[in-house]
């Protein structure tokens, strides 16, 4: 399976921007669907973001629709995520997964996924 590493996080204030990205190595990423999760302390880890990696589909949790978008770079074996209007409720642990095709009503439950990477911490200050 491959191998993930997120990078970009940061600390920013309210209506400002963010871009996370999602490395991966040790095979091709086409073929998978790709999630964006997110953890903030004391709750549970919730996805926000996913995208099937050729051809592209993407997908969003309501909270996030309008603000994020996710997208793909093959030549460098990335997936992105664009955050724009970053709210305070924003602030969390962002996390990036890889796994095969599932069924849209079970894509955002973390327990459905296994390969993770290490988190990027995202801190949104009002």
């Amino acid at each position: 399976q491959v191998h993930l590493v997120e990078s970009g996080g940061g600390s920013v204030q309210a209506g400002g921007s963010l871009r996370l990205s999602c490395a991966s190595s040790g095979g091709s990423i086409r073929g998978y669907l790709v999630g964006w999760f997110r953890q903030a302390p004391g709750k549970e880890r919730e996805g926000v973001a996913a995208i099937y990696v050729s051809p592209e589909s993407p997908y969003y949790t309501d909270s996030v629709k309008g603000r994020f978008t996710i997208s793909v770079d093959m030549a460098k074996k990335n997936v992105y995520l664009q955050m724009n209007s970053l709210k305070p409720e924003d602030t969390a642990m962002y996390y990036c997964a890889a796994r095969g095709a599932i069924t849209r009503d079970l894509m955002f439950l973390p327990e459905h996924w296994t390969n993770w990477g290490q988190g990027t911490q995202v801190t949104v200050s009002s």
